[in-house]
């Protein structure tokens, strides 16, 4: 592919983002800056541009792109930001959110998924990315609290352990519904008082599963 090719495909692939509602100029630059192409191996590497979910290793799938800027964009990110995300898959929503925050925690239950993830992260150089193998279903509580939770697998309802990590003012982006069915995006903000949640679209997502994966 040429250098003109790939140009006209990023442009192609920013122009998606927006048609879907990701507005927001600080996601779209991150989104820009990161490539989504060494994140995708094999047999699909060749439609890492098209907005749509791609097999990756362990039974896992890589997002859609405008699916992750909109989750990007639901968590109000801000440079001070300290962020927890669980599912970190191929590591390109942790790509993306190292642009926006200051620091990333990600966890996985498949070591295989973190070892090639911090590969990436390593070949680009983003450094402020901790990426953990564990159970993600009980966030990580030796780096808790957290300014924003980003959950990248669907639960039945939002985690009681992460809920728990999240500050007060923080926010918590999350699919909630059956894993057989398609789920609600559900953003909770966290008060002095409570929760309050907001309903954001349908999402499709693999179901949040405790324990480790049998590659580890």
């Amino acid at each position: 592919m040429t250098d003109d090719e790939v140009a006209q495909r990023k442009m192609q692939f920013l122009y998606a983002l927006r048609s879907k509602g990701v507005t927001e100029k600080a996601v779209l630059e991150a989104m820009e800056a990161i490539d989504r192409g060494p994140f995708i191996r094999g047999l699909f590497a060749a439609r890492a541009y098209e907005d749509m979910p791609l097999p990756i290793a362990c039974g896992q799938t890589i997002s859609q792109p405008s699916v992750v800027g909109l989750m990007t964009q639901a968590l109000q990110l801000s440079p001070r930001d300290k962020v927890l995300e669980v599912g970190t898959g191929s590591g390109y929503q942790a790509a993306i959110l190292s642009k926006l925050a200051r620091r990333v925690y990600t966890v996985d239950r498949h070591r295989r998924l973190v070892r090639q993830a911090r590969e990436i992260f390593d070949a680009l150089n983003l450094t402020n990315i901790t990426a953990i193998t564990g159970d993600g279903s009980f966030g990580l509580p030796d780096q808790a609290p957290f300014d924003r939770i980003l959950v990248t697998a669907a639960a039945e309802d939002p985690p009681g352990p992460l809920l728990a990590q999240l500050k007060v003012g923080g926010i918590m982006v999350v699919p909630v519904g059956q894993s057989d069915a398609v789920q609600s995006l559900i953003r909770v903000r966290k008060t002095e008082t409570g929760l309050e949640y907001d309903e954001l679209r349908p999402v499709r997502f693999v179901p949040l599963l405790e324990g480790l994966g049998k590659d580890t």
